[in-house]
């Protein structure tokens, strides 16, 4: 034990912060971690939990309506929102308690409160200092909304998990994941719902022709959309808002979310006092080992802005515990990462863009599949599923799967093993399917869709 207080003082204990150290921990280090808000995080409290359960919950009005087609004869359904939000309130604070305990067993030290930097060695917290040889911050990040008149009566990503009243003319307003996926939540469980993007279609990054599907389906299941939209101003009255939008029309609404990205949680933490390095939007500069450009000073997560999933900010905080305490250092592979966007109808994605595949090689081969899902088949829907495989014609390796369909998230998971063992389309076509589920398409799809060469 060095002469400071703590080994390793973690400030934040979502994802990343609570793996690292608990890892810390097991090696037989003096940790604490402080947290101001909830034990988990984002993803536990306002994340990838309530948000997939709220995905759950938004499904059943349209599997009532599929059941029809199979003989059930089910009474008009209804929906009551307290029930899902506060069962799914009941559901984080169980998983609250989980961590506290897994901290608590871990033998860390659980701090209440805010806490700032000092210097490079020294926290402050609740009135007290601490020192600590090495300080890990991964306070992850916060929701933006920009500045606009009327800005104050909208709600974010983390209000929208505890509304009073479930609304019934919503607007979303952005372009990623989040929007996407609330855009369907809000539709499923029965609000007329719009969503507006100010560029030309939402989900910049992914696969064109995904986005592109995915724009085609989620008007099916109830969303509008309005891309190149953007709002001026939002008016409050006594039971509505009136949003005014640059194309100078304006439509009546119960709620506004906005969804428009969120930024590094550094504001007010010290860091500047303790001179350590940010980018212009908040990110904490870090090396390959999360280092800042304080030597005793480290930060993963969302915080430094690379790759902002949980299991991303885990696979930080393992690294980061065998670079400071194991024998040898690793690094992170932040290539072929699988991920899921759980609109409606989902996206499971992993490997390279067809976009990028074509930057980085001479020949692409892509293999394309497009069809209505078995158990849609007895029903009256437009619903499909599509997907595609992206593959190096020289060497034969799948370089990239895409699927907006459901279970998409499931399958790609196994994907992205065999994506990144380096596995062959020879490999997939080896494999043999399991009959009948869309899942076997990725190893019966055998005919070129289309060839993309340089030259």
């Amino acid at each position: 034990m060095s002469n400071y207080d703590f080994d390793l003082f973690v400030i934040g204990a979502g994802s990343g912060g609570v793996r690292a150290s608990r890892m810390a921990a097991a090696k037989g280090k003096k940790v604490a971690v402080a947290e101001e808000l909830y034990l988990g995080g984002t993803c536990v409290n306002v994340g990838c939990v309530p948000k997939k359960l709220f995905v759950y919950g938004s499904h059943f009005a349209e599997d009532f309506h599929t059941a029809k087609s199979f003989g059930w004869q089910v009474e008009q359904p209804s929906f009551d929102w307290p029930t899902l939000r506060d069962n799914k309130t009941k559901e984080i604070e169980r998983l609250n308690g989980v961590y506290q305990r897994m901290l608590d067993n871990a033998g860390v030290k659980v701090i209440d409160g805010r806490a700032t930097l000092v210097d490079g060695h020294t926290v402050a917290i609740n009135g007290e200092q601490h020192t600590a040889e090495t300080i890990l911050v991964a306070v992850g990040g916060w929701p933006f909304v920009p500045d606009i008149p009327g800005a104050e009566h909208v709600i974010d990503s983390n209000k929208v998990f505890y509304l009073k009243e479930f609304p019934k003319r919503v607007l979303v307003v952005g372009g990623g994941y989040i929007a996407v996926e609330f855009a369907g939540i809000f539709a499923g469980l029965g609000a007329h719902t719009d969503l507006a993007y100010r560029g030309p279609l939402f989900l910049r990054g992914f696969d064109q022709e995904v986005r592109e599907f995915l724009a085609e389906q989620i008007v099916h299941k109830g969303v509008n959309t309005r891309f190149n939209t953007d709002v001026e101003k939002i008016e409050k009255h006594e039971q509505s808002l009136t949003v005014h939008f640059n194309d100078g029309s304006s439509s009546e609404y119960d709620c506004v979310m906005y969804a428009t990205g969120r930024k590094p949680k550094t504001t007010n933490l010290g860091l500047e006092q303790a001179g350590v390095e940010m980018d212009k939007n908040g990110a904490i500069k870090v090396d390959g080992n999360f280092k800042t450009s304080v030597p005793s000073v480290y930060a993963l997560g969302d915080v430094i802005d690379r790759v902002a999933l949980t299991p991303v900010a885990l696979a930080e905080g393992m690294v980061l515990v065998d670079h400071l305490y194991g024998e040898r250092e690793k690094d992170i592979d932040y290539s072929d990462i699988p991920t899921a966007v759980f609109s409606q109808p989902p996206i499971g994605t992993v490997g390279l863009t067809q976009e990028q595949a074509v930057e980085k090689y001479d020949e692409v081969k892509v293999y394309r599949s497009s069809f209505k899902p078995m158990k849609l088949t007895l029903g009256e829907t437009n619903e499909r599923i599509m997907m595609k495989l992206l593959v190096d014609g020289k060497t034969d390796r799948v370089i990239g799967a895409h699927m907006v369909g459901a279970d998409a998230g499931e399958m790609v998971q196994g994907l992205g093993i065999a994506i990144k063992a380096g596995a062959t389309k020879a490999d997939f076509d080896r494999t043999i399917g399991i009959h009948p589920t869309a899942a076997e398409e990725w190893v019966t799809m055998r005919e070129v869709s289309e060839v993309i060469s340089k030259s």
